[in-house]
């Protein structure tokens, strides 16, 4: 119950401790309008260059939505530690550290479903698109099941904070890196076979196709294998997260320092 607790309640206090909301505006600007624009334009580019229909690319964009705050959430989770100064106090403290970053990921995984539910929303209402009712509880699923993978993706990202200075630039090439090779607006199809490959590893390629599936009407039953996958990613990533700052841990102990880079 002490580390339920811990990673719930300390997860959600880091949260307000840590991410600056500014404004109401800035908020909507950057995580819900941002996204709603980028469906738009590939939707449309879609159509020009007669790529793919646009449930194609609603649904794909609507879950690709929750990566950018889920994965520089996830980043901020250790990197802001820093910038505040209070990192040495987290890695001093006598509770699990695994514990208390895992616990982080939650909130960003929801702010990510929030963001990635609205887009499908607005995508839908602004291009027409129909989604069975039954369909909806599936979807939902699956945006969260990607949502809890990008945050714990970004949280892998954030423990090279404890060897790197900037993290940020290295979760920029990994976002621009989700929206080339996950198939949410290329058919993975018309990719080449290593761009594939890695695809199959990275957070929101499998909810993507588990959420087309399930909004063409084919069933829970045919996207649950996609639906799997996509949390077996996003277990392999809080695995990974754990065990880098485990490590990186260590070593700053062992060399009396945070960073080498």
């Amino acid at each position: 119950m002490r580390t339920l607790r811990l990673i719930t309640t300390g997860g959600a206090l880091a949260y307000r401790a840590l991410f600056n909301w500014t404004t109401p505006a800035m908020y909507a600007g950057t995580l819900l309008a941002g996204p709603t624009f980028q469906l738009l334009f590939f939707a449309y580019l879609g159509r020009q260059l007669r790529v793919a229909d646009d449930a194609f690319f609603i649904v794909g964009n609507a879950v690709l939505a929750a990566s950018s705050a889920c994965v520089f959430g996830g980043t901020m989770a250790v990197a802001n530690e820093r910038r505040y100064g209070t990192l040495g106090h987290v890695l001093l403290s006598p509770r699990s550290r695994t514990a208390i970053f895992w616990g982080r990921v939650l909130p960003y995984a929801g702010n990510g479903l929030l963001i990635a539910v609205f887009t499908l929303t607005a995508g839908s209402l602004l291009l027409g698109l129909r989604i069975p009712v039954n369909a909806l509880p599936g979807l939902g699923l699956a945006l969260a099941a990607g949502s809890l993978a990008c945050a714990f993706f970004g949280l892998t990202l954030g423990a090279l904070g404890l060897r790197f200075r900037d993290v940020f630039v290295v979760s920029n090439v990994a976002v621009a890196v989700l929206l080339l090779l996950t198939g949410v607006n290329v058919p993975r199809g018309e990719l080449p076979p290593w761009m594939i490959g890695v695809g199959h590893a990275l957070p929101i390629t499998h909810a993507a196709e588990a959420a087309r599936l399930l909004a063409a009407g084919r069933g829970l039953g045919a996207a649950a294998p996609a639906l799997l996958t996509e949390l077996l990613v996003a277990a392999g990533y809080a695995v990974l997260a754990a065990a880098l700052l485990t490590i990186f841990e260590a070593e700053s102990r062992r060399r009396a320092s945070l960073e080498t880079l």
